[in-house]
């Protein structure tokens, strides 16, 4: 069960079709079951990147997967889009301790998700990335960054989040936060969530 895999240009993007297909395994599947391509195309879920890539020169792309340790390529490394080929994708660290302005090569590969809600496992033949304009807390821990804009359309959620978020900028004056409340309106404080155990050992 694969789809096509394509590359086609459209203005200044390309778009990169996965070819998808179910692993054989040790999981019974009843004969009469059939997953049609059209099905395995439509599954999302986390650390799979998606079955239409729409990408071009200069764009923000996030590792989902640890490709190459000694080169940076690890889950969460950032890069920007420098060069796209059929097969692989030329691009530049922005994030990270060790960044070399070198290029580095992202090739195609089978990827399966950790674990799904499917009696079967799939595989997707695709670029391990994602677009990467934004990301989530927990993707930018161990991060430091020259500029962080932080959108809270909600308090964050669990202990000691809120300072990952704040500390993965170098200095205060390029940190940005936007708060809003459930109808968008701005406002100027927020929940900082701390479980009071930590202190009650504090003299």
């Amino acid at each position: 069960m694969a789809s096509s895999s394509s590359l086609s240009r459209s203005w200044l993007y390309h778009v990169f079709l996965s070819s998808d297909s179910i692993i054989p395994s040790d999981v019974d599947i009843e004969e009469n079951v059939v997953y049609p391509t059209e099905f395995l195309n439509i599954v999302k879920v986390a650390g799979l990147p998606r079955h239409c890539l729409k990408l071009k020169v200069g764009v923000p792309i996030m590792c989902l997967r640890n490709m190459d340790v000694t080169d940076s390529l690890c889950n969460g490394t950032r890069l920007i889009v420098t060069q796209l080929l059929p097969h692989v994708i030329q691009g530049r660290i922005i994030t990270g301790n060790d960044i070399s302005g070198e290029a580095v090569w992202i090739p195609r590969m089978f990827v399966t998700p950790p674990d799904t809600k499917f009696p079967f496992r799939m595989r997707r033949r695709q670029f391990p990335v994602t677009l990467a304009f934004a990301m989530t807390i927990n993707k930018s821990q161990g991060q430091t960054l020259e500029n962080v804009g932080l959108f809270l359309p909600k308090p964050v959620f669990s202990h000691g989040q809120l300072y990952v978020a704040l500390s993965r900028v170098k200095s205060r004056s390029g940190l940005k936060i936007l708060i809003t409340d459930k109808e968008g309106k701005p406002h100027t404080k927020t929940t900082n969530v701390v479980y009071k155990q930590i202190f009650q050992n504090i003299s």
